[in-house]
């Protein structure tokens, strides 16, 4: 029998010790994740099959959507993940995931995303009660006359970003232009006064501090999104109750804490200035979403709605989702009609003769009308969706069949926006842009059971409980911007331009140059396309 002397013990034995143990529990780790889990039957790399460690490496490297993307070319139409993830490429498993019935619920990798026990919003809360509870507040937030009223203030800003881009070239084509940075300023702006009664001013040309804060915000999500992919969440989501947020907090990146200011700061502003305006009347009150926010009542109760920590909480979730989202959306719609000369013309023609001039373009019917614009829309947030990975899904008791095949408690499930909107089976030439794709039309090929099988694995505001409650006012806010601006405005790619687009150096999912690539921090990251602009020759402004 094997005998050690601790007492006697150096620290060299106590490190070959510890080094033993260490080893015995990967080996024990690596046999069972391979042969004895209740996913064991379930094909992967073998380095994933036995750690989270390859999942978490290509959140690191942004490219985790391709690495996803590759492994479904090689194992079908599921694969395993991480010892405990199963993702999916099918539009049937989409539905039983993600369905109002579905026996699942949000896994941890939200509530990674809370600082504290008290930082919770719609999108961090794992408990389906009190989400569904939060989403139920939060649409009161979002109704039809909210949006109505937000898109004033999107007419607004626009028009004057409009004017902004070729203010010093009129006629002539600008100066080239990173669309990415240009469009992130518009919506932070909107978002501003939208979120906080306030525009921030970053699209201007004078100096401002706060054109940081989109910048910030990258840093923050891509801070947020590694621990959330971490291969030791449940850990980490144990020890956060017990004093780990201290050392986040020392963890975290100094221009993510400066968005944790920025948010703190502007909410606590909004705060004073709604109560200040209790006084004015109704009929004279600023209607932006904050507004709602405040004057949101509990329908249980008739309370308010949200408390100041709520609101913060809130505003966080509402700023991230609804500016780098609409931003992502909108960049891929430019580049891949600056990249399409064909469709870019037949766009620009309907809009031109629908609408007499561009301040005739409103959030209503006419527009909503406008088929091609929104299957252009479509076609582009397919092909550059503004979450690329897997919105994650933990199994709840009793378990889940997906695909016929049935998975246990504790198991992480999801599908690939990313992916899914590469499927061959689904989309033909998946790759392609091609907006027609959504418009039935017998002459050209297209029938409606053509349509409904692509909309059937089109979820650009996800699906069931878990769906965009901004939606509608997001794509309001989408074919505001894009049909404002091409009516008034000529745009074209910067000639030879290669900004924003895949490359072969790339690798294997990016290599495709008419691709537009996208960094995966849970939201989408991305540069470009370098464009140009001019006035109109049509012009009735």
């Amino acid at each position: 029998m094997m005998y050690v002397n601790f007492e006697g013990a150096n620290l060299k034995d106590w490190f070959t010790l510890l080094a033993l143990i260490s080893f015995l529990t990967i080996l024990t780790n690596t046999i069972y994740n391979l042969f004895f889990h209740p996913l064991a039957h379930v094909p992967g790399p073998i380095l994933a099959r036995v750690s989270g460690i390859p999942s978490w490496y290509y959140a690191y490297s942004g490219n985790r959507h391709i690495w996803l993307w590759q492994q479904f070319q090689i194992y079908g139409t599921r694969f395993r993940a991480s010892p405990n993830t199963v993702l999916f490429c099918d539009p049937k498993a989409h539905v039983e995931i993600y369905g109002t019935k579905s026996n699942v619920q949000r896994s941890k990798f939200y509530t990674a995303f809370q600082r504290d026990e008290r930082d919770k919003n719609t999108l961090n809360t794992v408990d389906i009660a009190e989400h569904a509870y939060r989403r139920k507040l939060l649409n009161l937030a979002f109704t039809e006359k909210s949006v109505r009223a937000a898109s004033e203030f999107v007419i607004q800003h626009t028009d004057r970003w409009n004017r902004l881009l070729v203010e010093k070239s009129g006629s002539e084509w600008s100066a080239p232009v990173d669309f990415s940075q240009k469009v992130d300023y518009l919506i932070f702006d909107i978002m501003g006064d939208l979120c906080f009664g306030k525009s921030f001013n970053t699209k201007e040309p004078e100096e401002n501090t706060l054109r940081d804060v989109p910048h910030d915000i990258i840093e923050y999500m891509k801070f947020s999104y590694l621990i959330c992919r971490s291969p030791f969440l449940d850990f980490v989501v144990w020890l956060k109750p017990r004093g780990l947020n201290r050392l986040f907090a020392l963890m975290t990146p100094p221009r993510a804490q400066r968005y944790y200011q920025f948010v703190y700061d502007s909410v606590t502003e909004q705060i004073a200035l709604h109560k200040a305006q209790t006084a004015i009347p109704e009929a004279e009150r600023r209607k932006d979403i904050f507004y709602f926010l405040c004057e949101a009542k509990n329908p249980d109760t008739g309370t308010p709605a949200y408390d100041e920590i709520d609101l913060r909480a809130e505003a966080n979730l509402l700023i991230v989702a609804g500016s780098d989202t609409t931003a992502v959306s909108l960049s891929g719609i430019f580049f891949y009609l600056t990249g399409n000369q064909y469709r870019y013309q037949k766009l620009v023609k309907e809009l031109r003769s629908t609408f007499e001039s561009a301040e005739d373009i409103i959030y209503g019917p006419k527009l909503k009308n406008c088929t091609y614009l929104r299957a252009c829309i479509d076609e582009s947030m397919r092909l550059s969706p503004s979450g690329p990975s897997e919105l994650s899904r933990e199994v709840l008791a009793d378990g889940i069949t997906i695909q016929g095949q049935y998975y246990p408690k504790g198991t992480i499930v999801g599908t690939s926006a990313w992916v899914d909107s590469r499927n061959q089976e689904i989309y033909g030439d998946p790759e392609v842009f091609r907006p027609e794709r959504w418009i039935v039309n017998e002459e050209h090929g297209v029938f409606e059971e053509d349509v409904a099988r692509i909309r059937s694995n089109f979820y650009p505001f996800s699906f069931g409980a878990g769906s965009c409650v901004a939606k509608h006012l997001v794509m309001s806010e989408i074919m505001i911007v894009v049909a404002r601006t091409l009516h008034r405005l000529d745009v074209r790619r910067v000639p030879g331009s290669t900004v924003g687009a895949g490359a072969p150096e790339m690798g294997w999912g990016a290599r495709d140059r008419k691709q537009f690539h996208l960094v995966d921090a849970f939201v989408a990251l991305r540069r470009g396309p370098e464009v140009q602009f001019r006035m109109a020759a049509r012009n009735d402004t």
